[in-house]
C-alpha cells in the first residue's frame, strides 16, 4: 500500500463524532512529487459500493488502531468529498475527535494502490487509484497540511493549551516531543533546552523539534 498526504478540510464535526470535509483535494502536489487528478477514485469508489465495503478510518496508517469508517466517499470538483464517522467508544477514536475540535488535527494521508499513472516532468500524476482507507496523521508530508496531533495517550491537554495561545512550560514541551517524535528522555530534555532557551548544540533530535514546533504552530 502506498500513501499520499493531503490537506483535510473539515465542514463539519459533531460531538456524535460525524465528520464532513475534504480527504483529498485535486491537483495538489504532495512533497513526494505525487498529484491526485480528477476521476482517480471513481472507479475504486463504485467497487467498494457493489461489494458493500467501507473506506476505514486509521489512526497513523495503523491497521490495529481503526477510529472509525467512511459511510459517504464521493468525488467533486474539488477533491474527494467524504462524511464519515468516529467511533466514539473507541478511546483513541475520542482522543482524536478532541484534537480535531480544538484545531490540532487538520492533515490526512489516504492508503491506496496505484492503477494508472503518468509522468508530467517531475511530477507523477495519479490518474487511477484504488483506495483502501484514510488516516489521520502526525506529520503528512504534503506543507498544505495544517497538522499537529499525538502519537501517545494523554497529551490532548497539552495541545489544547497550544490552542488556546498558551505557552508550554519546558516539562510540558519535552512530554509532548517524547509522545510525538518518540524521542528518550535525554533527546527530548536536550531539544527543548536547545529550542526554548537557546542552549546547547543543536542535534538531530533539535532539528526534529524545531521542525515538529514549526508544524504544530503553522
Amino acid at each position: 500500500m502506498q500513501t499520499l498526504d493531503c490537506e483535510l478540510e473539515i465542514k463539519n464535526l459533531t460531538d456524535e463524532g460525524v465528520i464532513e470535509g475534504y480527504a483529498s483535494i485535486f491537483n495538489n502536489v504532495d512533497a513526494g512529487g505525487d498529484k491526485v487528478v480528477p476521476g482517480a477514485f471513481v472507479e475504486s469508489l463504485a467497487k467498494a459500493r457493489q461489494v458493500g465495503r467501507t473506506v476505514k478510518m486509521l489512526w497513523h496508517h495503523d491497521p490495529s488502531q481503526p477510529i472509525g469508517i467512511w459511510e459517504d466517499l464521493a468525488e467533486d470538483g474539488k477533491g474527494l468529498r467524504g462524511r464519515g464517522r468516529l467511533v466514539m467508544e473507541v478511546p483513541k477514536a475520542r482522543e482524536v475527535h478532541a484534537l480535531m475540535k480544538a484545531g490540532a488535527v487538520g492533515g490526512l494521508s489516504i492508503g491506496y494502490r496505484t492503477i494508472k499513472a503518468e509522468p508530467e516532468g517531475n511530477v507523477r500524476l495519479l490518474k487511477q487509484v484504488e483506495l483502501f482507507e484514510v488516516s489521520p496523521v502526525t506529520f503528512p508530508m504534503n506543507d498544505r497540511a495544517k497538522i499537529s496531533s499525538v502519537k501517545a495517550d494523554g497529551l490532548a491537554e497539552i495541545v489544547e493549551k497550544l490552542a488556546a495561545g498558551d505557552r508550554l512550560t519546558e516539562r510540558e514541551f519535552e512530554r509532548m516531543l517524547k509522545g510525538t517524535l518518540d524521542l528518550s528522555n535525554s533527546q527530548a530534555e536536550r531539544a527543548a533546552r536547545v529550542h526554548l532557551k537557546g542552549q546547547g548544540e543543536p542535534d538531530t533530535a533539535a532539528d526534529e523539534a524545531t521542525r515538529f514546533w514549526a508544524a504544530l504552530r503553522g
